[in-house]
């Protein structure tokens, strides 16, 4: 796995491709200057880290002049040393800045303080494996460029929590579904204290067609609302299964989903209200 240098001009987006390479299992650090590098990467050697990315740019402009000195000798130790440079035409830098009110790091007028940049970071460019015009890329296209180029796989976990409304439902979930339609447990006395883990329980939630039908339905809106959640860039989506109290319905929807919806990497968060209704 390379040991990447990550840097470009400010605002063509290197903060996306740090946040990529970190949610891919990279161990970055932003804004380390070139004499540092060689520092770093003894450090993640000793530690056991095999995924490492640093970013230089001209925040760091005081200590370039050791870049060249610091780039053979971490080229000398790393076969697989790769330097990425991120660059977009000034009108795009500009926009983008505008848009986050940001201050550039050189202080002066944007468009002088992007032509400095672009001279200062030129030895950088110039020791560039890839350079990456950002001008018509979106971050979510920068991201999938970043992995394709590195092969990496971006993974993708769908969290799964069940719940009682009685108790409010969870905070962070990006979709929360109501599973109160369906035959409750606790009707039945010799049910009510167990829980939705159980199969007895779990096949009386599931007793009937309507109840399958339901299931169905909800399953395949879950699998639809995480695909398009995933080709959309996320690396996980939370969905909060809810009944009355949590203990017997909703959980046994949990469960049932963690098993059919497996291929997507599913975990199963909480049952958050389950011990708190039991007891």
């Amino acid at each position: 796995m390379p040991f990447i240098v990550v840097s470009g001009l400010s605002g063509s987006g290197k903060s996306t491709v740090l946040r990529t390479l970190e949610d891919a299992g990279f161990f970055t650090t932003d804004n380390l200057p070139p004499e540092l590098w060689g520092a770093m990467h003894d450090l993640a050697t000793a530690r056991g880290l095999e995924r490492v990315a640093i970013s230089t740019d001209a925040r760091t402009r005081d200590f370039l002049g050791a870049l060249e000195s610091s780039h053979e000798r971490l080229t000398r130790r790393r076969e697989d040393l790769r330097v990425l440079f991120l660059e977009a035409t000034a009108d795009v830098l500009l926009r983008r800045y505008n848009l986050t009110r940001r201050e550039h790091p050189l202080g002066d007028t944007l468009l002088v303080d992007f032509a400095r940049e672009r001279e200062l970071l030129a030895p950088l460019r110039s020791i560039a494996d890839t350079v990456i015009d950002t001008t018509d890329l979106s971050a979510s296209e920068l991201s999938e460029r970043v992995l394709k180029l590195y092969r990496l796989e971006r993974d993708f976990h769908l969290r799964l929590v069940s719940f009682g409304f009685k108790h409010s439902p969870p905070r962070d979930a990006d979709m929360v579904l109501d599973v109160r339609s369906l035959p409750n447990p606790y009707y039945d006395p010799a049910l009510r204290p167990r829980t939705g883990l159980e199969k007895d329980v779990a096949d009386y939630v599931f007793q009937n067609e309507d109840a399958e039908r339901f299931y169905a339905g909800l399953r395949e809106f879950i699998r639809n609302a995480a695909e398009r959640a995933q080709a959309s860039g996320r690396h996980g989506y939370t969905v909060g299964i809810g009944c009355t109290g949590g203990q017997h319905r909703s959980v046994a929807v949990t469960e049932r989903l963690a098993a059919d919806l497996k291929d997507l990497n599913v975990e199963v968060g909480d049952h958050r209200d389950m011990q708190l209704e039991a007891s």
